[in-house]
C-alpha cells in the first residue's frame, strides 16, 4: 500500500475472527478500496510456507528435480509437488525450506538459495510461499507427518517441465518453482 492510500483511510477498517483452525483461520474484514468504496471481505489467514526445488546432478552432467506425489483430499487424489510446507511460528522461511526438504525427501542441501515470493490466491488469502533451489543434496531417511502420504521421485529437470506442459503437474507453487529456477537460474 502506497502512503497516498493510507492517508486516503484505504485498507482495513475493522476486523473480526471467525474461526481458528490448526491450519489457517477465517476473518471478516470491513475494508475501503482505493475508490474510497467499503466492503467486507473474508480472508484466510495462513502463517505463509516454503517450497523447494531440490536439484540433483546426475554423474552424466544432467540434473534432476526431485518431486514428491503426494495425496492431497482437496484435489481427490495425488498430485505432483515440490516439497513444501508451513511455516512454524517464529521460523525463518529458509529454515523451514531445509526443515521441509529433510521430512518430505530425505534430502538435506548445502546451499539453499531464495527464488521469490508469491502469494497464492490474493483474491481471499494472506497465504505467501517462498521459493527456494536447494542444491549440494545428500541423501538420507525422511520423516513424513501422519498426515502426509507421499513417495518421492527424481526427474530429469526437462522432463518435470514437459510434465507442466502436459499437466501432469498442476500445483500452482510447483509450476511456478520450477519455471522460475528454469528462466532465471538456468536449471536446465
Amino acid at each position: 500500500m502506497t502512503d497516498r492510500e493510507k492517508k486516503n483511510g484505504v485498507g482495513k477498517i475493522s476486523s473480526r475472527r471467525v474461526y481458528t483452525g490448526r491450519v489457517v483461520s477465517l476473518d471478516v474484514d470491513k475494508v475501503r478500496f482505493p475508490n474510497g468504496a467499503e466492503g467486507e471481505l473474508e480472508m484466510i489467514r495462513h502463517s505463509g510456507a516454503s517450497a523447494v526445488v531440490p536439484l540433483l546432478e546426475r554423474p552424466d552432467g544432467e540434473k534432476n528435480v526431485v518431486l514428491i506425489r503426494q495425496y492431497r483430499y482437496a484435489a481427490e487424489g495425488y498430485v505432483y509437488e515440490v516439497p513444501a510446507g508451513r511455516l512454524d511460528e517464529g521460523e525463518s522461511p529458509e529454515a523451514c525450506a531445509h526443515r521441509e526438504l529433510k521430512e518430505e525427501t530425505g534430502y538435506t542441501a548445502t546451499v539453499m538459495t531464495p527464488l521469490t515470493t508469491i502469494f497464492t490466491t490474493p483474491g481471499f488469502t494472506d497465504e505467501r510461499i517462498h521459493l527456494f533451489l536447494a542444491t549440494g543434496l545428500t541423501a538420507g531417511q525422511s520423516k513424513l507427518e501422519s498426515d502426509e502420504v507421499l513417495d518421492s521421485h527424481p526427474v530429469p529437470v526437462r522432463e518435470a517441465l514437459e510434465m507442466i506442459r502436459t499437466g501432469a503437474i498442476c500445483d500452482g507453487k510447483t509450476i511456478s518453482a520450477l519455471l522460475y529456477a528454469a528462466r532465471f537460474n538456468e536449471i536446465e
